[in-house]
This record gives C-alpha cells, sequence and structure tokens, in this order.
C-alpha cells in the first residue's frame, strides 16, 4: 500500500479521516480564492463523513455544494442522494440553500442532466475544476454513476450525463471522469468487507477501467477501514 491509502481501524475513523482532508482543502481554497467548490457521493457511506464535517466549523457561505451523481427520483424520495446529504449535512450543517446545487431529480433525466451541467458552468465556468470531489466505490467497482460495462468511462470530453443503469432498471444523472479527475483533490472513501474485492481489483487488478470503472480513481486519496482494504498486498 503507498501513503495515498490511508487505513483506519473503522468506518467511523475512515469517515472523520476524510471529512478533515476535505475540511482543510476547502478551508484552504477560501483562504486563496475567497470560495470553494465541493462534490460529494451519495449512498450510505457518506452519512458518517457528513455528520464529521458539521462538527469542523466550516464557512458554508463560502462553498458550493455539488453531487458526484444522483437517482432520477423526486428530492423527498428515500433513494434521493440529496435527500439524504440534506438530512446529515445541509440541514445539521445550515448551509445556505444558494450554496446548494442539486440535481432534479424530478425531471425527465436528459433535461435534468443538461440542467445540471449549466448550473455547474455557470457557477465554476466552461472548464470547471472542483476544489474537492470526493466518490466512493461500490462493491462491483462503479463509481459515481459509472457500473462496469458503461461506455462513458472513456469519455474525457464531456461533463455530465444521463444514463440508464439496467442493472438498477434506474435512470441516474452523473458526472464524467473529465471533471472527476479534473478536481484539485480527489478523495475516495470506502469502508466495509463487502468492499474489500472492489477495492483490490480498483487498486491493484489488471488494467480494466471498462469493467472496473473505479480504476480511473488510482491516483485519488482513500480513506478506508481496515475491512476494505484486507485484500491489498
Amino acid at each position: 500500500m503507498t501513503d495515498r491509502i490511508h487505513v483506519f481501524s473503522d468506518a467511523q475513523g475512515a469517515a472523520e479521516g476524510c471529512a478533515r482532508a476535505i475540511a482543510d482543502r476547502l478551508n484552504e481554497a477560501i483562504a486563496l480564492r475567497g470560495t470553494a467548490s465541493l462534490a460529494v457521493s451519495g449512498g450510505s457511506t457518506p452519512k458518517l463523513m457528513f455528520r464529521e464535517m458539521v462538527e469542523l466549523g466550516l464557512d458554508w457561505s463560502k462553498i458550493q455544494l455539488f453531487w458526484v451523481d444522483e437517482r432520477v427520483v423526486p428530492p423527498t424520495d428515500d433513494q434521493s442522494n440529496y435527500r439524504m446529504t440534506r438530512e446529515n449535512l445541509i440541514v445539521p450543517g445550515h448551509l445556505p440553500e444558494t450554496q446548494v446545487h442539486r440535481v432534479r431529480g424530478e425531471m425527465e433525466a436528459v433535461a435534468a442532466a443538461a440542467l445540471y451541467q449549466s448550473e455547474i458552468e455557470a457557477a465554476l465556468g466552461p472548464e470547471p475544476r472542483f476544489d474537492v470531489v470526493q466518490c466512493g466505490v461500490g462493491d462491483d467497482g462503479h463509481t459515481a454513476s459509472l457500473f462496469p460495462g458503461e461506455p462513458m468511462v472513456a469519455d474525457r470530453i464531456g461533463l455530465v450525463a444521463a444514463l440508464w443503469v439496467a442493472k438498477k432498471n434506474q435512470w441516474r444523472v452523473t458526472l464524467l471522469p473529465k471533471p472527476i479527475l479534473a478536481a484539485r483533490s480527489l478523495y475516495v472513501l470506502s469502508s466495509g468487507a463487502d468492499k474489500a474485492v472492489a477495492v483490490q481489483s480498483a487498486l491493484q487488478g489488471p488494467d480494466n477501467p471498462l469493467g472496473v470503472p473505479s480504476q480511473m480513481l488510482r491516483d485519488a486519496e482513500w480513506f478506508s477501514d481496515a475491512a476494505a482494504v484486507q485484500h491489498l498486498a
């Protein structure tokens, strides 16, 4: 393992470590440019991270919040990444609504993707560079909403896409590799033994980004519990 992989005894430790790293980078961006931008992932893993971030005293009036991906569902739906983030970060952290840029999951997917891209470009310019992007890894090796076999894994031109995810029987809106990999700081948060095979494949498996999309995160900084990295050499 390398110094890019930070291993903690449990999921709580990994979440806290990732939260502190993100906070440091955001504070640096604010000091340099007066503002900062953050794109976060959804699912269950970031909940602990969000709760830690609430406690870190960030100036959210100077931080613009985005999402790496979103399920095309209304914002009140249990599957909504926005809803999870709202409950665990936005409301308890008192984030100003003007700083929150959500995917309009209640819209038709292609229209939602186009609107989201327009909002990103309005905030960050036509070649957006987030200060921090935080990704996760699925047990199948996906990251963002780029699942195994998805041709858009190879796209290095586009910013946002609407994708039909057959295995989930669901439309998603996702950032594409270009803005993810252009981030000034790129972090991956993973935890749990169910992620161990995927994490090993992402970091040390044979080069196969179409089959293991999270391989595109190999140069990121990883925050993981011991269970998630148990197969790493």
